[in-house]
């Protein structure tokens, strides 16, 4: 084989063998970042693994929330109107964090089926729904054949960025996200 031959070929090797390395540690990050939603029935019966960091999501259930008075520990219960799921959450809640209100939480479910929390996310509008959490309790209404517990179709399904987000009754125009930490 002549000598620029060899060279250009190895240079095509090493070339190949770099991007190859590179889309693999990339695939690998992103399997270990992932957050996958969970809604509570889908926790109850066991679909969502456990000691990964996932996101579940639903109303706050009535009458639930119970605080530690020495720390800042709370715990509370989580539902779609079908199941609810027990969580735990240490540190300070968002201020428009209430019974009856959406959240979406990040953490980890624990073998005992406690949802343990590192961050809650609190709704902001009234008007406005998560769109895992509005899907979720639509799934749930339709497994049980119930009329909606929430205005979820009142959810604009074709917002100028796909995601669900409420309408406005004046103008038809799909809002934008409103959470908070």
């Amino acid at each position: 084989m002549h000598p620029a031959r060899k060279k250009r070929l190895f240079m095509v090797l090493f070339l190949l063998a770099g991007v190859s390395i590179a889309v693999a540690l990339a695939t690998y990050a992103f399997r270990q970042n992932i957050n996958l939603f969970y809604d509570p029935t889908e926790i109850a019966t066991g679909v969502a693994p456990q000691d990964v960091r996932i996101r579940a999501g639903g109303m706050v259930e009535e009458g639930s929330v119970v605080r530690d008075a020495s720390s800042l520990l709370v715990n509370f219960r989580i539902t779609d109107y079908e199941s609810s799921v027990p969580m735990e959450y240490t540190g300070i809640l968002p201020d428009l964090f209430t019974e009856g209100q959406g959240v979406v939480a990040m953490g980890r479910l624990r073998e005992d089926g406690v949802f343990v929390a590192d961050q809650i996310l609190a709704k902001h509008d009234e008007n406005y729904m998560a769109p895992e959490v509005a899907e979720a309790l639509a799934r749930a209404q339709r497994r049980a054949g119930v009329e909606a517990h929430t205005p979820a179709s009142s959810y604009d399904s074709a917002s100028k960025d796909g995601k669900a987000y409420p309408t406005s009754e004046s103008d038809g125009e799909a809002q934008g996200p409103y959470y908070s930490y």
